[in-house]
């Protein structure tokens, strides 16, 4: 047990109170999230979205706004072309940008970010490159409308 202990650092404990604090049973993850970040002292929040769910996350990003200062930012951030970022001349259309993502978010100076129906590979790299703690609020799943559980229904 205090071997388990020592994988935890002060400000980790932290997060798992607020986590313990902020769960709301029989509540969806929105609520949760809102409770969470509450009772975590956050007041800066930052969304990461793909762009093909902008809806959705201008959807979240107002109910948000009434207890926090949001950003939001889309995938194709920064209008790179996959050619240009990859260096690969095959590669058509904008690339998407998690690192630009994460940054962007970090200029901002938010304290927890939303990774939001960002690609599998780029949840990944904006994950690595966010300053601030992440979770995840959707994934991307285009044969299940991004609701990978879907296929454990079958």
């Amino acid at each position: 047990m205090e071997d388990i202990k020592k994988l935890y650092t002060e400000s980790d404990i932290e997060t798992m109170r607020a986590a313990e604090k902020g769960r709301i049973p029989g509540k969806n993850r929105v609520e949760e999230l809102i409770s969470f970040a509450e009772k975590s002292g956050v007041k800066r929040i930052g969304i990461a979205n793909c762009i093909s769910l902008q809806r959705e996350a201008n959807d979240l990003k107002t109910r948000l706004e009434d207890k926090f200062e949001v950003y939001s930012v889309d995938c194709k951030f920064g209008k790179i072309t996959g050619a240009e970022l990859l260096q690969d001349e095959t590669v058509k259309g904008l690339s998407c940008n998690p690192a630009g993502q994460a940054d962007y978010l970090a200029q901002n100076e938010t304290e927890l970010n939303i990774s939001f129906g960002l690609c599998v590979g780029h949840d990944i790299m904006f994950n690595m490159k966010s300053k601030a703690p992440t979770t995840t609020l959707v994934v991307k799943d285009r044969e299940h409308k991004h609701n990978p559980y879907q296929e454990f229904l079958k």
